[in-house]
């Protein structure tokens, strides 16, 4: 046993963590998508969403370089509202019942995937405004799912930045954030110091995956790079409407 865990349990978070790494370097985002439910079937979900925080955070430092190279401004104003916006999705993630969360989450989960995939056409909404509801879901998602990713990918995807400066975006976003809720999450007694220690023992595997998929990212086209947004979204959307029907 090594944190509580059994060595089968922990073989397949680090296979899920090298997995999530990957998902991450090559969309921008996704990791807590990957990771969050596996652990959750070991762990408490509340801590799993402690361990993908604080693993985003890890993995985001390596990425400060690219980010400062490559990111847009956009990232500020999304990231400020959506550092005001995250402590109401830790309210709702301690006072929402199970089957309320369950419901949350799926919903929000489906409309960033609709948004992405649905062709809107001559529909677009203006910038700001866009910009504003991103960074509202961001915060709120990031809080209550430790799943932010939802909330901005679909601005950024519909937006006209090229893919890596989208992705660099979502990642200097990332990396205010995290270590923000997950100190929040410890303040509130939502997991603790054994979350820190599980997301630094599997950090070598989230981190051979971050370098795969980076080394992905520079293959691909920008078509396929979207469709990956799009898988990701999906599996996300996938996961909380299977967890809504079963309860």
């Amino acid at each position: 046993m090594i944190l509580g865990l059994a060595a089968s349990a922990l073989t397949l978070a680090a296979v899920t963590a090298l997995v999530a790494g990957f998902v991450r370097g090559l969309a921008g985002f996704g990791l807590s998508v990957v990771m969050v439910p596996v652990l959750a079937l070991t762990i408490a979900p509340k801590e799993a969403v402690l361990v993908g925080n604080v693993s985003l955070f890890l993995i985001g430092l390596t990425d400060i370089g690219r980010v400062r190279r490559e990111a847009d401004r956009s990232a500020i104003p999304v990231t400020l509202l959506a550092i005001a916006c995250m402590p109401l999705g830790l309210w709702a993630l301690v006072a929402l019942s199970a089957d309320w969360a369950r419901l949350l989450i799926a919903l929000v989960s489906l409309g960033a995937f609709v948004l992405v995939v649905i062709p809107l056409g001559r529909i677009a909404m203006p910038r700001h405004p866009a910009m504003g509801l991103s960074g509202f879901f961001t915060g709120f998602f990031g809080g209550f799912a430790g799943m932010p990713g939802p909330g901005m990918a679909p601005f950024y995807l519909r937006g006209r930045l090229p893919p890596r400066e989208a992705r660099a975006s979502m990642m200097a976003i990332f990396l205010v954030l995290t270590p923000l809720s997950s100190a929040l999450f410890i303040a509130l007694g939502v997991g603790g110091w054994r979350e820190v220690a599980l997301a630094l023992l599997l950090f070598p595997a989230v981190l051979a995956g971050d370098l795969l998929g980076h080394a992905a990212f520079g293959r691909v086209t920008a078509r396929q790079w979207q469709v990956s947004v799009a898988l990701v979204l999906g599996t996300a959307a996938a996961g909380a409407v299977w967890k809504l029907l079963v309860g």
